[in-house]
């Protein structure tokens, strides 16, 4: 019985059995991806990614239908309704992807949307073997391949060290040096002067591991000068 089932799935002439096969891997296979970037406190979750990826299947059969009833499969173009999910695709992409003033968020869940749509194209004509290993591959790269980055310190983020000092400070080399001190790069700084009540305001742009701790880099830095205030934002930041 199960013989006379896997025939019928994995038949390249579409069928009530196989169509219905197929949105539904692709719905579980859109689902395992979106549980995982919903469990990260991405916008774009499970819903998101089942739908996608089942919108894409489909897409995909419509042109493999089109061809298999009309001018045959062998003078047909299947890829003529599927190749639009691609470029139709990267809208909803853009919308996963925040941009604020050079900080950019949200670039791996656009990915993921892309990738999912081609997984959803992929079982829409067939290929379950090819979308279930870029499932677990992307899962992977998601998961495993993201505690091994942080493990290992790999690349570095740009943050704002905002700063509020008593007095007017001109030399900017003692934070300079205290910042090199622990392996954090000073790309950039803005000062802001208030003279009426004395007051100086840092915004120093650094460049830092994803997990460095700045308990002590703050408390360094407070000894330098009179400190009111001291806090770590965002690069967009500036205010």
């Amino acid at each position: 019985m199960w013989d006379t089932f896997w025939a019928g799935v994995t038949g390249f002439e579409l069928t009530t059995p196989t169509t219905l096969f197929r949105l539904f891997l692709s719905l579980v296979l859109g689902s395992a991806v979106g549980i995982e970037r919903k469990r990260k406190g991405q916008m774009a979750g499970l819903r998101t990614f089942a739908l996608i990826s089942m919108g894409a299947c489909v897409a995909m059969m419509l042109s493999i239908y089109v061809c298999q009833q009309t001018v045959g499969l062998m003078r047909g173009d299947p890829s003529r309704i599927a190749a639009q999910v691609i470029s139709g695709i990267g809208f909803l992409g853009a919308g996963t992807i925040i941009q604020m003033k050079g900080s950019v968020r949200g670039l791996t869940t656009a990915a993921g949307i892309w990738i999912i749509a081609t997984v959803g194209m992929a079982v829409g004509c067939g290929l379950y073997m090819v979308a279930i290993a870029a499932t677990v591959l992307v899962l992977v790269v998601l998961t495993i391949l993201e505690q091994i980055e942080h493990r290992v310190n790999v690349g570095n983020e740009a943050r704002t060290i905002r700063m509020k000092v008593r007095g007017i400070v001109k030399d900017m080399s003692p934070y300079k040096e205290i910042l090199h001190g622990y392996g954090i790069h000073l790309s950039r700084v803005y000062v802001e002067y208030d003279y009426d009540t004395e007051i100086t305001r840092l915004n120093l742009l650094v460049l830092i591991r994803e997990r460095g701790d700045f308990i002590d880099v703050f408390e360094s830095l407070h000894t330098v000068h009179p400190t009111i205030s001291i806090s770590l934002s965002n690069q967009a930041d500036l205010s």
